[in-house]
């Protein structure tokens, strides 16, 4: 578009203007209307410079400088650009106007060059010129221009204009000389909400966000009106520290203010609430907005999936499908996510279908959520073309496909991209080491974990954080070594939290540790009381090595405390719709048939020697019902629907909210030999079990085995 617009300009400009102007007054005031609108399409833009050129305007400097702004606000800067550069006699006004167009632009680097091309040209900046052009160098964060440009200012004396020492307090924040911007903003002699707005910022960009907060509550103290955007900045200062009762506050305030209703503000309150698991609150706020840009479905989608509940956000992707429109970049990362904590393939193929695979290929961001997506629905092979096409790979690419090979039981595969990585001179951080501990966890590679949780510091001085912590002690405890993983979490730096604790009574439970258990068990209720499954955990502990004494007491516990099983929820997709199945469920339509074939896949498999293992039910139930509750778990419910409504050529997918019976696993490997199911996609062979059974955010055992066919396939000698 920009060829064409210089080429449009330039036969334009070529007219011979009349001598004389041939607009009256009346015509100047309408065309002084027109070129004064917000903005207006390319075509009108070229035709309005027409008429310039035939009434011999092009010699009105005022003008001229509107149809200038009138191109950089109808987002023609090529076009403006151009028009500037045929100007024989400019001014400082057109510079301004080209100066402001171009920030607004994001044409920074063109900025500060504009800026150095007037100053040689002999033209003295104002007060209107340095605001924006040092915009320019902070949103460059370049200190060098910026201190150059303070000079010019001091000695043109517009130093104490408030929105040049505004632009001043926002340069040197940015670039971190936060104590300088602080001295600045303490000689101001007035202060206005720019001002207040521009060290509330710098704060925040220094991390100081407790301060930030603060601040604001001072300025209020002062008599400050606060604007949306001074609003939106507390606000995210508020949501980064998880403070949800000052950002209560600050929402309250802003209801009173009548300025809650502003769609950035409320926008801003909504990611406090979600991002802190409001998400009651959250809803609230959004189903009241009158207005509601792109953002705000994006926000409300995003934090639903965040917090564990894909279905509503997928509902509410529905619901802006039906308002006509089109999701973005980080619409499409929040639904994506929730495909995938619902295994909903066939739904996440038909959603990225919004984004060419070209754009989908080339941002870091989107590639990432559709690998991922792919992964935790077990199809690696997709995972790995969309790896393999992405231009750019960055460290979060990387660690995207390292985490999808390790949770879909593919552990050599994350070693040998590990390896790769390194290769290609990318330095792995803690996620890149937290892949690689699952991965060990999943194959018991118990002297491999040792080494990577040790070459992390050694090698590459990387802090071990809690989940590193925890992967090693999960590591340690299923293999075994239940003394040195309680040994690891008295060294931690920092406390242990309930999953460090539930990975160590994890190990208890399978090599049946009593004295640890009960010593774990009481850490896991001083930091989760209500959790029922620490006490179902430990008294199967109890039931497995006779003491039924204490499972009693511990059954009698949990009453007493009105702590009860958490429910368990499973979820499987046909056809692009989800479908929700509970233990005992008979709300679906097709029940009758759902247990009919279930009781059919149960005998068969009796018939083959297949026995229910009843050791994960809660302890206080008999053999008999145990079985009986097993056999209609929401697993098996699931996969019965799935096997009635699929073909034999598909592959069925089921995720479940809480961890995967054992029995069900044994179900499923036994359904296998019953209804064996293949599938196979180019240069990689695929044996996908009849079930691949994933967790909230995880896949709990092997479900797919690549195998390198004829040479291709991974890995390869050479990455894009």
């Amino acid at each position: 578009m920009a060829a064409a617009a210089a080429a449009a300009a330039a036969s334009i400009v070529n007219y011979s203007a009349p001598s004389k102007p041939l607009l009256s007054a009346a015509a100047a005031a309408d065309l002084r209307h027109i070129l004064l609108r917000e903005s207006m399409p390319f075509r009108d833009l070229k035709l309005i410079h027409g008429r310039f050129v035939r009434l011999g305007l092009e010699g009105d400097g005022y003008m001229l400088n509107l149809l200038l702004r009138c191109s950089f606000v109808s987002g023609h800067s090529t076009y403006g650009f151009f028009l500037f550069s045929r100007i024989a006699q400019r001014n400082i006004f057109h510079y301004n106007t080209v100066i402001r167009g171009l920030v607004s632009a994001n044409y920074m680097v063109d900025t500060v060059n504009l800026y150095c091309e007037m100053r040689l040209k002999g033209f003295l900046p104002d007060n209107f010129t340095f605001p924006f052009v040092l915009k320019a160098c902070a949103c460059l964060q370049d200190l060098e221009a910026g201190i150059k440009i303070h000079a010019h200012l001091l000695k043109s004396g517009f130093e104490f204009d408030v929105f040049v020492k505004t632009s001043l307090i926002s340069l040197y924040s940015k670039c971190g000389h936060l104590d300088y911007a602080q001295k600045l903003f303490d000689e101001m002699p007035v202060r206005n909400v720019v001002s207040w707005t521009a060290i509330i910022s710098g704060y925040i960009c220094d991390g100081q966000l407790e301060h930030a907060v603060i601040t604001f509550w001072k300025s209020l103290e002062m008599g400050l009106k606060p604007d949306s955007f001074t609003l939106v900045r507390v606000l995210s200062a508020c949501t980064q520290l998880g403070d949800i009762k000052m950002g209560e506050q600050i929402h309250k305030w802003a209801d009173e203010k009548k300025m809650s209703g502003n769609v950035f503000v409320a926008t801003s309150i909504i990611d406090l609430y979600t991002k802190c698991g409001r998400m009651e609150r959250a809803r609230e706020v959004f189903d009241r907005m009158l207005i509601k840009d792109i953002v705000s479905w994006s926000v409300m989608i995003g934090g639903y999936s965040f917090n564990g509940l894909p279905q509503e956000a997928l509902n509410l992707f529905f619901k802006m499908e039906a308002e006509n429109l089109n999701p973005d970049c980080f619409t499409m990362v929040g639904v994506l996510s929730a495909c995938a904590k619902l295994g909903a393939l066939e739904l996440g193929e038909r959603i990225s279908c919004y984004m060419p695979m070209v754009e989908l290929l080339s941002n870091p961001v989107l590639g990432t959520a559709l690998i991922d997506m792919y992964a935790k629905c077990g199809s690696m092979a997709k995972s790995w073309v969309i790896f393999k096409g992405m231009k750019d790979k960055d460290l979060i690419v990387w660690n995207a496909m390292i985490s999808g090979f390790a949770m879909t039981g593919h552990e050599k595969f994350s070693f040998a991209l590990f390896a790769q990585m390194k290769k290609f001179l990318i330095r792995p951080d803690g996620n890149t080491f937290l892949s690689l501990l699952c991965a060990c966890v999943h194959t018991g590679l118990v002297h491999d974990g040792r080494s990577y949780f040790k070459n992390m510091k050694k090698i590459y001085d990387l802090t071990h954080r809690i989940e590193h912590y925890g992967c090693m002690v999960d590591l340690l405890g299923r293999a075994g070594f239940l003394v040195e993983a309680h040994q690891l979490i008295n060294q931690m730096p920092m406390e242990a939290n309930a999953v460090v604790w539930g990975a160590l009574l994890g190990g208890c439970r399978i090599h049946r540790n009593i004295n640890l258990a009960e010593h774990v068990l009481r850490k896991l209720i001083e930091l989760e009381p209500e959790n029922s499954g620490n006490y179902v955990l430990l008294s199967n502990i109890y039931a497995l090595n006779g003491r039924w004494d204490e499972s009693a007491k511990l059954r009698l516990t949990m009453k007493r405390r009105g702590i009860q099983k958490t429910p368990g929820y499973s979820w499987v997709e046909l056809n692009g719709v989800v479908h929700e199945f509970h233990v005992g469920d008979k709300s679906h339509p097709m029940s009758e048939q759902i247990y009919e074939k279930l009781d059919e896949l149960t005998k068969r498999l009796k018939a083959m020697g297949y026995m229910p293992t009843t050791e994960a039910v809660l302890f206080d139930i008999e053999d008999e019902e145990k079985e009986h509750s097993l056999g209609y778990h929401s697993e098996k419910l699931a996969i019965a629907f799935a096997l009635i409504r699929t073909q034999p050529e598909e592959t069925i997918r089921v995720v479940k909210n809480l961890r995967v019976l054992e029995d069900v696993e044994l179900y499923s490997l036994g359904e296998e030999a019953i209804v064996s199911r293949v599938t196979r996609d180019e240069g990689i062979k695929l044996k996908i079990k009849q079930v691949a059974i994933i967790l909230k955010l995880d896949v709990v055992e092997t479900t797919i085995n690549l195998e390198v066919v004829e040479g291709r396939g991974f890995p390869e000698k050479k990455m894009p």
